[in-house]
């Protein structure tokens, strides 16, 4: 397992339009999919990685891993049949820094992933990207009519803490749904 470390102010800073690795392969039961790296995890290197993010805690609550990882257990996810990626590579502080062109050409990339790696599932995590970057302005959460080379989509609420329309145990349900 890596080191867990915090960042230092200069850090973040450095992080930004650094990328966080895809941690993906052929045959998973789902591949989460975020928006694009926040500072705090592209300056570790790990997904979901800023204390407060309740990614983790959701996939716990949701029984997609056994026990609560650290975002530094990312790695160990798809034992569990989980793989993680993004829409956009690059790192920025907010997702709402990203131009249409970069969530377009994201949604393109992921595609060319998607039907590479061919997961039975994708479960986009935030609505509005999966809105822009699909171009389906009435998309709501859940399953999606949509699929990405015969895979269903599922679009589940952003697991971010500034995300108060869904609580963890919301949050958890979701998960579990979408997984089962």
């Amino acid at each position: 397992m890596d080191e867990i470390w915090k960042p230092t102010a200069k850090e973040l800073e450095q992080a930004i339009h650094k990328q966080t690795p895809d941690i993906i392969e052929k045959g998973l039961k789902a591949l989460f999919v975020g928006t694009n790296p926040g500072l705090y995890s592209a300056a570790v290197g790990h997904h979901f990685a800023r204390p407060g993010n309740r990614f983790w805690p959701a996939m716990y609550k949701g029984r997609v891993t056994e026990r609560l990882y650290s975002p530094f257990e990312d790695y160990l996810l798809p034992k569990r049949g989980g793989g993680l990626t993004n829409i956009v590579s690059r790192a920025s502080k907010r997702a709402d820094e990203l131009s249409k062109t970069e969530l377009f050409e994201g949604a393109e990339i992921l595609t060319e992933k998607v039907i590479k790696y061919r997961p039975q599932k994708v479960a986009f995590l935030g609505i509005t990207s999966y809105r822009k970057a699909f171009q389906e302005p009435k998309a709501q959460l859940g399953l999606q009519e949509r699929t990405i080379g015969g895979s269903p989509i599922w679009v589940l609420p952003n697991p971010s803490g500034l995300n108060a329309h869904y609580q963890l145990p919301a949050l958890g349900k979701i998960f579990a749904k979408m997984w089962r």
